[in-house]
Order: C-alpha cells, then structure tokens, then sequence
C-alpha cells in the first residue's frame, strides 16, 4: 500500500513537548502570575508547548512556543519571560538549534540571547552558550505509540517469538505495532505490548536497565531518532529490516515517525460472525473468526458524532447505491461519515441518509432500517489493545507507593490488561494479575479477587468512557484520586488512550 493511504507527516504545529531544563524541572506557565518557571517535577498541561515552525533547515528552526491555553512564550526586553501574544512579527519567536546530544536551545530572535534557568526562574540574560541554556524535549503525545519509518514505509512491529524487532508492517493493524514509550532520568525505554524491552544488543528483554535505555533526538513535525549515546543509531537493517543499533544509516534510515497507536476493532452481528472485507470491497457477516479482513480502523473526530471506518484494505466504508456498503471510500467522501449511537457498549451505525446499518438475508452490510433493532446493534472489540493506558486532564492512571487507591494524577502509567468478557464489557486486570476492585465510595484498588465488568465506549479515534460496575462513569479528580460518582458524561470522564 503506498505510504499516504496510512501516514502522514504531521504539521510541524502539530508536535507537542515539554522541555526540561539542565536541573530536571520542566518549562512552566504559571496561570496565576502570567508568569514562566522551571519548577514543575512533572509533564501536565502547563508544561506542554506547541513547536510553531515558521523556517527550518537542517540542524535549526525559527519556531514559536505557544501553551495549551493558546498563549505564546514572549521575550521581553529586559530578558524577563511573560506569557501572551506576540505584539510585533518577530515578537515571541526562538532560533531553535538542535544539538548532536539531543538537547535544544532556544535563542531570542530580537535580542539574541538564550533561554535559560537557574532551577526556578526563566529568563533570556546570556548571549554566550552554556550548559544552563540545554533543554531536553520530551513529547507529550500518550505514550502508548507506534513508530513509521519514512525511508522504508512500513511500522515496526515486535515479535516475541524470536524476541526482536523488524520494521516490515504496511499496515499498523497488529497489537505488535505498539509500543509504550517510557521516559525515565532523560532516557526512553521501549516497551513492547507483551511486555518486553528493545535492547541494545537487538533483542528484547523482560526487565528495563542501562541496556534498554535510549537517548532521543526530537524534530519538529513529529520525527524521532533513538541512539544508545556513544554513537549507534537505531535503524532498520538488512534485508529483513531488524530493528537495531549500527554506526552507518543511510538516507535518514534512523528517523521514525512517532505517532499515538491508532485503534483498529473489530465488529460482530448478532449472528455472531465479523464484519470482514469480500471480494476486495463488499462488507459481508461472514466469517467465524477475525482475520485481517475484519478489522477497521476507527476514526472519529472528537468535536464530531460522526465516524469513519477504514479497512485494511485503505479504504473506508461508504454507503453506495441501492444502500449497500462497501470499503472503496475516500477520506473526504461524505458517503463515509456515520453517526454513532452507543446502546450498553454495543455500537449503532446510521448512514448519511438516515437510515441504520445492518445485516440482510445474505450477510452483506447494508442502511435499510429506519429504526435501530437488535440487526443494527453490532458488538464492538478492541482489535490491537490487550492493554488500555488511560490518561486524563491530571495525568495518568496508575498505582503509586504512598496510595494504597487508583490515582489519576500519575507522570508514569499502569498497565490495564483487559479481558473481554462479552461485547464492549472488559474485565480490568492489574500488572500483577489481580483484578481492579472497587469501595463503596467508587475509588478503586488493584488488587481485587474477583473480575468485575466494565463497559467501554469509544468517543474518539483515541478517547474513550468508562462505565463502572457501580453504574457510574469514572472520572479524573483534581485530589488526583480516581473515582467513579458521575452520572453524566463531563470533561472529566473522557479518557485519552
């Protein structure tokens, strides 16, 4: 398949990082002072910055950094740093140079002095480069990624039964594809979705060390490279494309695509047999089992009821003449937009003629109904997430020492294996194989001995809800505490994954 039918390169406006300074704080906007600091030990909304490339060439970039609350980091004469909106063309805007070590600094355009800190306070004072002027940038994409390698045009792909890692994937269907990318003492570890670690001597391992660990180059526009910090790089290497450490990439073969991990599902009639792709384009319940026909990309804007699924074929399910669907849809069609209802995790398509999606006689998908019956509810699985990561407006969901209940404000996350259980109910499972128990006051704790349900509904290409067994949804706390007590479905109760 060629490569625009799967990636594309994001716009440079596109990435998101936080950047830590040389004393390990990250770059801060203080809301109640208008303020900028370097004292925050962790990456939240405050400390993510949006990379605005408005020139780049090579080894540097004249970029703009602006907030998640849409304000830009200003320089201002003096070299004291406040937060707003540019007043002139050049106001705000950093020649961003990009060192062989990884780091960035970040030179006032106006009066050509670096970004710098002491620890606490940010201020541009020196023209003279230093160590205090280094900033790492850390991407504050969900961690749970896949990897896309421009040169080769295919995803990397684990593979646990030889315990290494190839490049040679054109479609990022497969649970293998995903990685979890953790960040720990200005190193990442890759981790793959059974668990173990890429190393750099090639071959996976159970256990993160020094061994595993990965120095990052970061570039506006989402591109990544990984080197072990004594000169190997990590590319795709001969002709089977393994993922590996070596002196000598050749036409930018060391830089991936850093992208979060799409979600593919697959869809059961109430015959219990998949939605699968027949005779290259018709939608047929047909098959017993899932096959690499049956799943379907899932794609929805999150501001939009509306949904687009893509077959692994590239192309998206659309409704035709006659009502029939079939899977030779375009991105922009509007005969490839369907409106979604859920109804107790099971998922109800209506078509752009109003009508609702189901199975006739002979098997074939077609939007004849005018109401939705049992024919229209179809039963929706994850297809590549045997594991959710769930992270919210606080951070992530995780376990912490001190806390003996489920946190929501956690810079690192846990692990939630699912087990299905029936169509869109999971049984939440902790990394030590205990399952997610719940109190009276709606916290939970991970160490339960009985398997509860919990119903999952897709709200966004990557957004989720949680219904708890306690009938609530489970939401983010500003306490940092996770909780399931809400009826309605807020801000709070949506999850990124």
């Amino acid at each position: 398949m060629e490569e625009v039918e799967w990636t594309r390169r994001p716009k440079p406006e596109e990435l998101r990082v936080g950047l830590i300074s040389w004393a390990g704080s990250y770059l801060t906007f203080e809301a109640y002072k208008n303020t900028v600091t370097a004292t925050a030990k962790g990456l939240g909304r405050r400390q993510t910055w949006e990379i605005l490339v408005s020139n780049e060439h090579d080894t540097q970039a004249v970029v703009r950094l602006r907030g998640l609350q849409g304000l830009y980091l200003l320089c201002e004469a003096d070299g004291s740093l406040c937060y707003g909106r540019p007043r002139t063309s050049h106001h705000g805007c950093f020649l961003l140079r990009f060192h062989r070590n990884g780091k960035w600094t970040l030179q006032c355009i106006i009066s050509g002095r670096y970004l710098e800190s002491d620890g606490e306070d940010v201020f541009c004072n020196s023209r003279v480069l230093s160590a205090y002027h280094m900033w790492t940038p850390r991407p504050a994409l969900h961690v749970h990624v896949i990897l896309y390698s421009p040169v080769n045009h295919c995803y990397a792909r684990a593979d646990p039964t030889v315990g290494r890692v190839w490049v040679d994937a054109p479609v990022p269907c497969l649970e293998e594809c995903g990685f979890l990318l953790h960040f720990q003492d200005g190193c990442y570890h890759l981790e793959t979705s059974t668990h173990f670690f890429l190393s750099h001597v090639d071959r996976l391992v159970p256990q993160p060390s020094a061994q595993t660990a990965f120095h990052m180059q970061v570039r506006p526009g989402g591109l990544v490279a990984l080197s072990d910090g004594e000169g190997g790089m990590l590319y795709p290497q001969g002709t089977r494309l393994l993922l590996g450490l070596g002196s000598n990439p050749h036409r930018g073969e060391e830089w991936f695509v850093l992208q979060r991990c799409p979600t593919w599902v697959s869809l059961r009639s109430k015959t219990r047999k998949f939605l699968s792709i027949v005779y290259d384009v018709e939608v047929c319940a047909a098959s017993e089992h899932i096959t690499p026909m049956s799943l379907f990309q899932f794609e929805c804007d999150d501001d939009s009821p509306t949904l687009q699924l893509r077959a692994a074929n590239g192309c998206y399910l659309a409704q035709r003449h006659h009502r029939t669907v079939v899977a030779n849809g375009h991105p922009m069609e509007p005969d490839t937009f369907f409106r979604v209802h859920w109804n107790c995790g099971k998922i109800i398509l209506q078509s752009p003629n109003g009508r609702f999606l189901g199975i006739i006689d002979n098997g074939l998908l077609m939007a004849n109904a005018t109401i939705p019956g049992p024919n229209e509810e179809f039963g929706i699985r994850l297809a590549n997430r045997p594991f959710l990561v769930l992270r919210g407006r606080y951070g992530y969901v995780g376990t912490s020492s001190e806390h003996d209940l489920m946190k929501c404000n956690m810079d690192q996350p846990d692990c939630i294996h699912l087990l299905p259980c029936r169509q869109g109910i999971y049984h939440f499972q902790a990394q030590g194989g205990s399952f997610w128990s719940i109190t009276s006051f709606g916290t939970f704790r991970p160490w339960g001995k009985f398997a509860l349900n919990f119903c999952i509904e897709l709200h966004g290409s990557n957004l989720l809800t949680v219904l708890a067994p306690n009938g609530f949804y489970i939401r983010s706390d500003r306490s940092g505490t996770l909780l399931a007590d809400s009826e309605e479905i807020t801000k709070e109760c949506i999850w990124e994954f």
